[in-house]
């Protein structure tokens, strides 16, 4: 899980990184850039929380595997017949998405003079 610029922060140097802020013309706070993907020291910044997000593959392939019979102690192949899920995106986006509402949500609770 990264938010904002993520890992590529890595390879700025501080100027590259900063989010300059500015009063736009209605008013608000905003910065210019967005590296921080909306979350400055654990609290959101008001600009848009953006974040990447890496989900391992799916074991469950069509191609033999090794794997390892735990009662009989040996090694042995493992073969999935039938349908198998190649690309679990489609079920992982409301997954992510749930968890970071839930996390929101619990946040906004712990703080609710901070919810607006």
């Amino acid at each position: 899980l990264e938010f904002g610029a993520g890992f590529q922060v890595a390879e700025m140097v501080g100027s590259q990184n900063n989010d300059p802020f500015y009063i736009d013309e209605n008013g608000h706070v905003m910065t210019k850039t967005n590296n921080h993907g909306g979350i400055l020291g654990g609290i959101s910044s008001g600009m848009p929380i953006t974040m990447n997000v890496a989900v391992k593959p799916t074991a469950s392939i069509a191609k033999p595997q090794e794997t390892v019979d735990f009662r009989a102690k040996t090694n042995e192949v493992l073969q999935i017949h039938g349908r198998h899920d190649p690309c679990i995106v489609p079920r992982a986006v409301p997954c992510v998405e749930a968890a970071v509402n839930v996390a929101l949500l619990s946040h906004m609770m712990d703080y609710p003079h901070f919810a607006g």
